[in-house]
């Protein structure tokens, strides 16, 4: 993992192509070649067709000749039919001609299938509270894809990008192009692909027709029409435009070159353009002619050296419209002027007050904004009053206030790897909303009896006062949990007010966590789904800001405990708004995965031989839960499945009750429940204030808040969207310090799993940062490469350059399943098959020379063999042919060869083919005993009496080939 270009290169871009169109800039079109002798004609042609009247629109959609609301089986095919619109952006759109439509053909293009790279799992999927980066070293940070505390909808739902709009229960047109090499898998999408649509499809059955369009209305411009990049100058000095403009190349190849005056370029740089070869600017595009391939823009800002982290963030802040200024004294009015804070007498007599429970915070160990607060009292009965006690932020944000209105805009606090972006002045954020320990908090509380095995005897809601008796780490809760009978140092643990002891936080912990996992336990059998995805975490150096090394975060029982009990309020919350005011609620729905990426994943399944049922979330869950085993490798297997399954999956989105008519369209599919909504993170979440507020008028605290179902729901979709821009600010910037990370330390080995395969690529996921990449063929050392279906499984072979010329090329065949590129595991054969006496105590290894052939310093070689030719009875396609040997003191893996009764027979002689363990195979074969090895191999492996040789084919199915 050599490649650390800093701009973040489209994952769809091979190496040696640049992400940014050619000559003629982004968008051009056939005719862009002719438009050099427009000026000569006296007349320009429009590349781009001029928009429809807001009249005519509304009278088409009225005919059903065009189209706003729709599904995602419309292909809108490049820059032209595109129409000037950009990523996110809603559309209306006229469908073509059927004879224009687009073919789909059974074969595997890279362009087609480069999806599946920045994943946008919904919290309540894969995990959640877990905590932020921080700069003061170590710590069990996870990346920003995870929020600083759990974000409850983190179990949630499953995979895709999206900018969809519920509109009358139906998702708007969003015209959504490759977001660095990946669909918006919850968009209707736009790919920047020129796609043959003519072919007749009748000569071949296997083709079909995609619905294709072309945009006639951009309804709503979500993108910001901001972007980084760098400036040049024209390219022709003797033209007008010289004199006037410079060019803008943005980084996102999704965003057209853009003409900037010179005016607003530095003062040397037409004379001196060298010196800003590296300077990041931003550009705001002002407009777009039908005329030009080009935009028209201003040139905001110069951010500094392009691969700095601050002005590399800044950049992707103002790309995706992340309000990061600071308040303005209007809003910072709004806050309590006379500090320090206390709490007004009169609200002592409106809540119930709990500062003498025993109330304390699991959080982060670096946290601030601490958010939620847990209660366990035991009683007399056997059962427990378990309290979840969430911050009163509505409390300081008055309605219509220009705080409420600056968070109604933001809408979500913003987790970058090495600082936040917060919704709420830093005041309410970490000191008066915050729950630290031993201050007297207005919370508002949802508490519950409950038996030990987590069933609800009683329910309820109010408004409170509370007191945090401490504030634990999830690792001080971890270490509770891991030593239930011993008692955890005084020195170990965080300061404890003197009301309560630690041996009492303690059995709270306990206690709440053995209810959790009946909860949990329950959940599952109940039907939910959960696809836990690797999560990076990054150490950085507490001076410079740069990452000194990353890992993978642990997502431990702690974190579940926390989640489980957030869960839980949010169900409750949902419930309670929506029985009180049924046109008026805020919820959270997860729509069902998509049904055709849901039907090519169970194809492939079928072609792997796996046993998965897709037909419900619980189904998906147990089928993931039970297939494979716990060792590396089946492990390793489960975490490309699941990312698999993440794919298909929808993003969750908030919505009015009011809007939606059918109550089927409710359901939460990741939980398998009917109502759910956000109520635990109003520090960081504007959704989760509404809720507040409707909590509020259900339980007669206050009137209904004044909005209207439709303007509830417009609020819901901002915060879909922010929410959404959210999450890909904090892909970007994991993607940043991990590329500098890669910079600073060299280039990076670890084994891959090959996740897909294309016809001029293969896709892996890199098991060890759990990071995705397309390898491209152009890249890599091959004499060549072809691409071919075995039935429907595509199936690439790749012949290696030797590293020594007079050997014989190696060919590969990698197949779309579960093949390992490097640290490939080694055979070797035993020592009486090698004549030679001296040479009786080596063995011998077999080294086809893959991506990355890692061997421990007590294997290096000792000597270099010549290379050996093997007599296999059948040719064998898969594998290094012929051999060539390194001899070595020891092997990673080493299987001795079948012996003279199997060996022997047919002439002989044999030795040693390379038996790829880790590539998942059922082993059967005439092996009997291993030898020891480096690293222990994935499963005995026995003889079955069935005389086949060890010839294995680079399959997800076994071959052996018999004699």
């Amino acid at each position: 993992m050599t490649d650390c270009r800093l701009n973040l290169r489209p994952l769809g871009t091979p190496r040696g192509v640049s992400s940014v169109a050619g000559p003629h800039g982004v968008g051009a079109s056939p005719g862009d070649k002719k438009s050099k002798n427009k000026s000569a004609r006296g007349k320009k042609k429009s590349v781009f067709e001029t928009y429809m009247s807001k009249e005519d629109v509304s009278e088409g959609l009225k005919r059903g000749t065009l189209i706003q609301d729709g599904d995602r089986d419309i292909f809108i095919d490049g820059v032209v039919a595109r129409n000037r619109a950009l990523n996110g952006d809603l559309v209306v759109v006229k469908l073509l001609p059927e004879e224009q439509w687009k073919v789909i053909k059974p074969e595997s293009s890279d362009k087609e299938t480069e999806g599946a790279y920045e994943l946008d799992l919904p919290e309540e999927l894969c995990g959640s509270h877990l905590p932020q980066q921080s700069m003061k070293g170590y710590n069990d940070s996870p990346d920003v894809i995870i929020e600083a505390q759990f974000d409850d909808s983190d179990s949630e739902d499953g995979h895709s990008s999206t900018q969809n709009v519920l509109v009358d229960g139906v998702k708007k047109l969003s015209v959504c192009v490759h977001d660095k090499g990946k669909e918006d898998a919850d968009a209707l999408v736009t790919k920047e692909e020129s796609t043959s649509t003519s072919q007749d499809t009748r000569a071949s059955p296997e083709k079909s027709l995609q619905r294709s369009a072309k945009v006639v209305y951009i309804s709503e411009k979500k993108h910001s029409r901001a972007a980084t990049g760098f400036l040049k100058l024209l390219a022709d000095k003797n033209s007008e435009l010289f004199r006037k403009y410079a060019l803008f190349s943005p980084s996102d190849h999704r965003v057209p070159r853009i003409y900037v005056p010179l005016k607003d370029c530095p003062q040397d740089f037409v004379t001196r353009p060298k010196d800003y070869a590296n300077t990041l600017f931003i550009c705001r595009i002002v407009d777009w002619k039908e005329d030009s391939n080009f935009a028209l823009g201003q040139l905001a800002k110069s951010l500094g050296q392009a691969g700095e982290i601050e002005p590399e963030t800044e950049g992707i802040l103002t790309e995706y419209g992340v309000d990061f200024s600071d308040f303005s004294s209007e809003v910072l009015d709004c806050l309590p002027q006379g500090l320090p804070w206390t709490i007004p007498p009169e609200e002592f007599s409106k809540r119930r007050d709990l500062r003498k429970d025993c109330i304390f915070t699991i959080d982060p160990s670096t946290a601030r904004d601490l958010d939620d607060a847990l209660s366990c009292k035991p009683l007399a009965d056997g059962n427990f009053e378990v309290g979840v006690h969430i911050a009163d932020v509505s409390y300081f944000v008055p309605e219509g206030s220009p705080l409420d209105k600056v968070a109604a805009e933001r809408a979500t606090s913003v987790y970058l790897v090495q600082k936040v972006v917060p919704m709420l002045p830093r005041l309410l954020c970490e000191e008066l909303c915050s729950l630290h320990p031993m201050s007297d908090k207005l919370t508002f509380s949802v508490i519950w009896t409950l038996t030990p095995e987590g069933k609800i005897l009683g329910e309820w809601f109010g408004r409170t006062i509370i007191r945090s008796c401490t504030k634990l780490s999830y690792e001080h809760a971890q270490s509770m949990i891991e030593s239930p009978t011993e008692k955890i140092p005084e020195e170990e643990l965080p300061p404890i007010s003197p009301e309560h002891t630690s041996e009492e936080v303690h059995r709270a912990v306990l206690n709440l966590h053995k209810i959790a996992k009946e909860l949990r336990k329950q959940r599952f059998v109940d039907g939910a789904l959960r696809l836990d995805q690797l999560k990076l975490a990054f150490t950085l150096d507490h001076e410079t800001g740069l990452p000194q090394g990353c890992h993978i975060y642990e997502y431990r029982d702690s974190n579940k405990l926390v989640e489980e009990f957030m869960l839980l309020a949010n169900m409750a919350v949902a419930h309670k708004t929506h029985r009180t005011f049924p046109e008026r609620a805020l919820l959270r729905r997860h729509p069902p995965p998509q049904t055709k990426m849901l039907n090519d994943l169970m194809e492939f399944c079928d072609q792997m031989g796996l046993p998965m049922d897709f037909s419900s979330a619980g189904a998906l869950n147990k089928s993931l839960t039970e297939t494979f085993g716990d060792d590396k490798y089946s492990l390793a297997r489960k975490e490309v499945l699941t990312n698999m399954c993440s794919r298909p999956m929808q993003m969750a989105l908030y919505f009015c009750s009011g809007v939606l008519q059918d109550q089927a369209q409710f359901r939460h599919y990741a939980l398998n429940v009917p109502l759910y909504t956000h109520f635990t993170s109003p520090i960081r979440r504007f959704a989760d204030v509404l809720v507040h507020r409707l909590l509020a008028a259900a339980l007669g605290y206050r009137e209904l808040p004044d909005m209207e179902p439709d303007t509830l729901q417009k609020q819901a979709d901002h915060c879909n969207d922010r929410r959404m821009a959210s999450k890909r600010v904090q892909e970007l910037s994991t993607g940043l310090f991990f590329a500098i990370l890669v910079k600073e330390s060299g280039p990076l080995e670890s084994e891959a799993m090959v996740l897909g395969v294309l016809n001029q690529a293969f896709d892996v996921l890199v098991l060890r940062y759990g990071v995705q990449k397309r390898i491209y063929c152009n890249a890599l050392p091959l004499r060549s490469h072809h691409f071919q279906r075995v039935g429907k499984k595509p199936e690439l072979t790749l012949v290696w350059e030797p590293e020594d010329m007079e050997q014989e090329p190696v060919r590969q065949v990698r197949s779309r399943g579960w093949g390992s590129f490097s640290r490939v595991p080694l055979c070797a054969c035993p020592p009486q098959f090698f004549v030679s006496p001296p040479l009786a105590s080596w063995g011998a290894v077999a080294t086809p020379p893959l991506l990355s052939l890692l061997l421990p310093t007590q294997c290096m070689p000792q000597h270099l063999g010549s290379p050996v030719g093997f007599q296999i009875p059948h040719e064998e396609t898969s594998t290094a042919h012929p051999h060539h040997l390194l001899w070595a003191r020891a092997f990673l893996y080493c299987l001795p060869c079948p012996g003279d009764t199997h060996c022997g027979r047919n002439g002989g002689p044999w030795g040693a083919l390379p038996i790829p363990l880790k590539q998942g195979f059922n082993f059967w074969g005439p092996f009997k005993n291993l030898r020891k090895t480096v690293d222990p191999p994935t499963q005995d492996l026995v003889s079955n009496g069935v005389h086949l040789w060890h010839a294995l084919k680079a399959s997800p199915t076994p071959q052996f080939l018999a004699p």
